[in-house]
């Protein structure tokens, strides 16, 4: 557990057992210990390197907006600063926008993809949730007070008096518009899409994200050979909130990163 000073941010990052490198990216207002429940399982197959991102967690914020951009490039810094050619990235929610930018802008890095409760486009959410993210500012922040995350955050920030601010800057990234489907078809590496049944973003959307990918378009054939090299996982009786807790989370995940993945036939 250390920090790293990685493009002029102080990055929180943990590394916990041995084998190929797995990097975890939390949620909005979470930390690495979001991914406690999941941890044990993926630590015993992989090195796991977990990251606070900029303003979350034990990583204090910097003045500079939050971007999903910015922050992939800090995890980029962060790989090179740890001598690692590559790794495998698992992005959660605002972790995985930030994750799907580090494979946009930095794809030499990424080996395989995991993308949990993540859209491609702005508008791949629900319209209440988006209606939600629109309202975040810091009249929200101080509603939360006294709520889980509140009580992590005060736990473990440099500065706990920038609650007011992480909702701000996240607010404000929350309402910008974006699509990457362009980008997206354009991966070179392996993706994994894992979704809630009941999620915060539709079912059709997670389709439309794995078809991007050149999932969903074809019989695969008896032996296969017709495959994606890319993978939609729908995970059964979860919601966007509680899959990243979930046992069924590395199950799916695991045999991703573990067995073969075949180049499309």
């Amino acid at each position: 557990m250390s920090y790293a000073e990685v493009d002029g941010v102080r990055l929180w990052y943990e590394i916990h057992g041995t084998g190929r490198p797995l990097v975890l990216l939390h949620g909005g207002y979470g930390s690495t210990e979001m991914f406690a429940p999941v941890l044990p399982d993926l630590a015993a197959r992989r090195q796991v390197v977990a990251v606070d991102l900029q303003g979350h967690g034990r990583t204090a914020d910097v003045d500079r907006p939050l971007r999903y951009e910015s922050m992939a490039d800090d995890i980029a810094a962060l790989l090179r600063h740890l001598g690692l050619p590559a790794a495998d990235l698992l992005g959660y929610s605002l972790g995985g926008g930030v994750a799907l930018r580090a494979a946009i802008q930095h794809p030499a890095l990424v080996r395989r993809l995991v993308l949990v409760s993540t859209p491609y486009r702005r508008q791949g959410w629900y319209p209440e949730v988006l209606a939600a993210m629109a309202a975040q500012d810091e009249r929200v922040a101080e509603q939360m007070r006294g709520t889980p995350p509140h009580e992590r955050y005060e736990r473990v920030a440099p500065r706990p008096q920038d609650w007011p601010t992480l909702w701000a800057k996240t607010g404000e990234l929350l309402r910008r518009e974006y699509d990457w489907s362009a980008d997206v078809a354009a991966l070179p590496m392996p993706v994994l899409l894992v979704f809630a049944d009941a999620d915060s973003i539709p079912v059709r959307h997670a389709a439309e994200f794995f078809g991007l990918l050149g999932g969903g378009r074809r019989d695969p054939g008896g032996d296969g050979t017709g495959r994606p090299a890319s993978r939609l996982a729908v995970l059964p009786g979860l919601t966007h909130y509680d899959i990243v807790g979930s046992p069924a989370l590395p199950a799916a995940v695991l045999p991703f990163l573990t067995h073969g993945v075949r180049a499309p036939g």
